[in-house]
C-alpha cells in the first residue's frame, strides 16, 4: 500500500490524481490533500478519501472545514498555511507526494518533500524553473526519487533506458523534441491576439487544465517552461531541447538517438495517463483511460512554432541560455502578467511585453542560495508590477 500526500488536490492535477487513486483502493491510500481556496471541493474530497490531515490557506476555511467534517464523522484533522504545507509533505508515513500545487507557491512544500528523501511525482515545474540547480542538489543530496508528470517530460522518461541518469552522452541521446499543441491561437493572425478574451485564452482545445496553465499554453508560455524544466531533468543542453507544434496532441513527446532512432510515447491527451505512470512506476495500473485509435485519429502533424505569434517561447529560451536569476525572473514575471491578464488588467499580447521588459531590467546574477532564490522571486514580482502599468490597454 502506498501512502500519499497530494499537494494542490482541488485543481485539475489533483483531481485526476485521486482518480486513479479511486480505482485502486487497494494499492494507494491518502494521508495528507490540501487546497487553497476551494473549500467546498476539498471539504468532498475528504469525505471520500478520508485523510489523516487537510490542509487549507486561511485558519479561518480550516476551522470550518474541520467543524464539517467532524460533524459528518469524519476524523481529519485541518491545518492552515504554508508552514502545513511543508509538514503533510514531508510526513514520515508517507511514501509519495503528488506536488501539484500551481506556481512559485509550490516550490516550499516540493522541497520539503525532496528533503524528507520521498518520491516526488513533479507536477510544479515552476520549482525546477525557479531553483533548477538547487533543487536537483537536492534531490541528490536526499536520495529523493524524481517522477516528472507533466505529459511531455513524463513521455521522455518512458522513452529513455532506465539508467539514463541525466547522462544524454552516454544513452546516445542527441536531443528530445517536447510537443505543444499550438493552443486556441496556433492559427490566429498576430493583430487578432490584441482582443483576446481571458475566456477564450483558457479554452484549450485538447487539454482540461487551470486557468493559469491554460494561459501559458495559449502564449507557449507553458512549453518555454517546460524547456527549463526538461534540461534540469535530463541534463541537455537548450540546443539539444526542441519545440514541435503537433495539433493532435497524440505524441506527447520523443526522444532522439545518435543512431537515428526516435522513441515516442502516444496516448490520448489524459493526464491521469502520465499521473498512473508515475504513481505506481516502476508497474502499470489502469488509468481509466480510453485506449488509443490511431485509425480515427487519421493523421498526425507537425510545425514548428511560430516565435512571432509566441514570443514567450523565446523568452524562456532567453532566460535558459542566460543561466542565473533569469529563469527565476521570467516565472515571476510570467505569473504577474498572467494574473493580471485574468483579471482584465492586462491584454493578451502585453503577457510577453510584460516579461521581456522585467527580463531587461534585473541584470542577471548567480543565485548561491535559497533566501537568494526567493528574494530574486520577490523583486521579480515587484518590477513586473511596475512594467504592468506600460503595457496596459
Amino acid at each position: 500500500m502506498k501512502k500519499l500526500t497530494v499537494l494542490g488536490a482541488t485543481g485539475s492535477i489533483g483531481v485526476s490524481t485521486l482518480d486513479v487513486v479511486a480505482r485502486h483502493p487497494d494499492r494507494f491510500q491518502v494521508v495528507a490533500l490540501t487546497g487553497n481556496s476551494r473549500i467546498e471541493v476539498l471539504y468532498q474530497q475528504c469525505l471520500q478519501h478520508r485523510p489523516r490531515y487537510a490542509v487549507v490557506g486561511r485558519p479561518e476555511d480550516a476551522a470550518a472545514v474541520g467543524a464539517r467534517l467532524s460533524d459528518a464523522g469524519v476524523a481529519t484533522e485541518v491545518l492552515a498555511g504554508p508552514q502545513a504545507l511543508e509538514f503533510v509533505a514531508a510526513l514520515p508515513e508517507v511514501d509519495a507526494v503528488m506536488a501539484a500545487i500551481v506556481g512559485a507557491a509550490g516550490l516550499m512544500p516540493t522541497l520539503a518533500a525532496v528533503r524528507a528523501g520521498k518520491q516526488v511525482l513533479l507536477a510544479n515545474k515552476e520549482a525546477l524553473v525557479m531553483a533548477g540547480q538547487l533543487f536537483m542538489a537536492e534531490v541528490k543530496a536526499h536520495r529523493a526519487t524524481l517522477l516528472p508528470i507533466d505529459s511531455e517530460h513524463n513521455a521522455v522518461f518512458q522513452s529513455l533506458p532506465a539508467d539514463y541518469a541525466g547522462q544524454p552522452a552516454r544513452a546516445g541521446v542527441s536531443r528530445i523534441l517536447l510537443t505543444a499543441s499550438g493552443g486556441p491561437f496556433r492559427t490566429t493572425p498576430h493583430e487578432a491576439l490584441r482582443a483576446v478574451t481571458p475566456e477564450a485564452a483558457c479554452a484549450h482545445p485538447n487539454w482540461s487544465m487551470g486557468r493559469k496553465i491554460s494561459v501559458d499554453s495559449a502564449t507557449l508560455m507553458n512549453k518555454g517552461l517546460e524547456v527549463i524544466e526538461a534540461h534540469w531533468l535530463f541534463g541537455l543542453a537548450p540546443e539539444q531541447i526542441e519545440v514541435v507544434v503537433h495539433p493532435q496532441s497524440v505524441i506527447h513527446s520523443l526522444v532522439q538517438y545518435i543512431d537515428g532512432s526516435v522513441l515516442a510515447e502516444l496516448g490520448n491527451p489524459d493526464m491521469r495517463t502520465p499521473i498512473a505512470h508515475a504513481l505506481a512506476w516502476p508497474e502499470r495500473v489502469a488509468a481509466g483511460v480510453a485506449p488509443l485509435d490511431l485509425p480515427a485519429i487519421a493523421r498526425l502533424d507537425f510545425e514548428r512554432p511560430d516565435l512571432e505569434r509566441f514570443p514567450c517561447l523565446g523568452l524562456a529560451y532567453r532566460a535558459l541560455a542566460a543561466g542565473g536569476n533569469a529563469a527565476t525572473v521570467l516565472n515571476a514575471a510570467n505569473e504577474v502578467a498572467v494574473a493580471a491578464f485574468l483579471d482584465g488588467q492586462l491584454p493578451f499580447l502585453g503577457i510577453s511585453e510584460v516579461i521581456g521588459a522585467t527580463l531587461d531590467a534585473i541584470p542577471v546574477e548567480e543565485m548561491p542560495d535559497l533566501a537568494a532564490i526567493l528574494a530574486t522571486d520577490a523583486h521579480a514580482r515587484n518590477i513586473a508590477s511596475e512594467m504592468l502599468q506600460r503595457c496596459r490597454a
